[in-house]
């Protein structure tokens, strides 16, 4: 009499197993925080993202503060990071261009994600004519010589006396544009394989129109893939916009941000005798992008659907 009773009580609790089956996501979360270098990439690039958005606001001085009698001062007590030629703190500027440099890899990897996973979308999910000619703008936008460009509109942005300020929103919105090739093929890849499985029937069972089949049941499949790639993405975005800015071509001064900070050593008295103007910049760069990285191989491995759980 009591085997029955047993029974069902072992299958409640299979049920129950099954219910509280961990989702994707949750699974994602738990391998991601076995990763020791990305949770380190995680940490770094939170401390450096909370010192550049309220460190500012604690410093005593001004952005364009000078104090020719201050300039060129070694790292001391009064200036923890030294002075420029001009008399202003490193310090404050080093986190102030820590705001523009990360705030133009996040809104430029914005673009190109935007621009990336709707084209890949349309073109893996419609195929034929859409899928040729997107595909072949991106053989085109891969031909292009990415910096080579770059350098030119910097240079028209510079004819053009556009306002430093104004700039930046510029630099953003072109290095959007021209970044958005490799996630576009990676969706577009994704989207031919999901549009033949069974959920895509349904849809078409359903009568759903394709927009919403894009938006609500493609694209949603193919997050993991947009995550890793915007991350790396950021990476990339903050390296190129410090290589204009080092070339003179990005941000300009006096609005500071890292690679123009580098360029301000641009003669050798300054780079062998005066290493606290270029060197605090640079270490932010390197740190940074290294940060970076590590969250991106972090999450790729993390959110890899055939990778067995640990």
């Amino acid at each position: 009499m009591e085997q029955p009773s047993l029974n069902r009580t072992e299958q409640l609790q299979e049920q129950l197993k099954i219910v509280k089956a961990e989702s994707p996501w949750r699974i994602a979360i738990r391998r991601f925080a076995k990763n020791r270098l990305a949770l380190i990439g995680l940490i770094i690039l939170f401390i450096m993202a909370i010192i550049c958005a309220f460190g500012p606001l604690f410093s005593p001085y001004e952005l364009n503060q000078t104090n020719i009698k201050d300039k060129n001062l070694a790292p001391n007590a009064q200036y923890w990071l030294g002075t420029d030629k001009l008399g202003r703190d490193v310090l404050l500027r080093v986190m102030l261009a820590g705001r523009i440099s990360l705030t133009v890899g996040l809104v430029a990897t914005a673009i190109s994600v935007v621009i990336g996973a709707t084209l890949g979308a349309v073109a893996g999910f419609y195929r034929r004519f859409a899928d040729t000619i997107i595909m072949r703008i991106a053989d085109i936008f891969l031909a292009l010589p990415t910096l080579p460009i770059l350098i030119t509109l910097g240079a028209i942005l510079s004819d053009l006396k556009i306002e430093p300020s104004k700039r930046i929103y510029f630099l953003m919105l072109i290095i959007g544009i021209l970044g958005w090739v490799g996630l576009a093929r990676l969706v577009r890849s994704q989207i031919l394989t999901l549009r033949e499985q069974e959920f895509m029937q349904a849809t078409e069972a359903l009568g759903l129109r394709d927009s919403r089949k894009i938006f609500r049941h493609l694209l949603p499949n193919t997050v993991p893939i947009i995550i890793v790639s915007a991350t790396l993405g950021v990476a990339g975005a903050i390296l190129t916009e410090s290589a204009l800015s080092f070339l003179g071509l990005g941000v300009v001064p006096p609005t500071p941000s890292w690679g123009n900070m580098i360029n301000a050593a641009n003669n050798l008295i300054d780079f062998r005798k005066r290493p606290w103007i270029w060197i605090p910049p640079g270490v932010c760069i390197l740190v940074t992008v290294t940060a970076i990285n590590l969250i991106g191989d972090g999450l790729r491995d993390a959110l890899d659907p055939k990778m067995k759980s640990r």
